[in-house]
């Protein structure tokens, strides 16, 4: 899966699928798709990616407690 850095717009090559949907974590490990070579595997926080075409991430995929408010009703 290929999700978009914020501040550059450069692609990332989501490299584990589990970890981008997790939301205890809060880093992917990921390839930079940048200039003509293959880039190495970094982690990349998740608050600084987005959807190719603009959208944020979902809150469920960030937030561990996105359903709380829910409990206590």
């Amino acid at each position: 899966m290929y999700l978009k850095q914020k501040k550059d717009g450069h692609l990332v090559e989501v490299l584990g699928l589990n970890d981008l949907v997790n939301p205890i974590h809060t880093q992917v490990i990921g390839r930079l798709h940048y200039g003509e070579e293959m880039q190495e595997p970094d982690k990349f926080p998740k608050t600084e990616l987005i959807f190719p075409s603009g959208e944020a991430l979902p809150r469920c995929w960030m937030d561990v407690h996105y359903r709380d408010q829910e409990l206590h009703r």
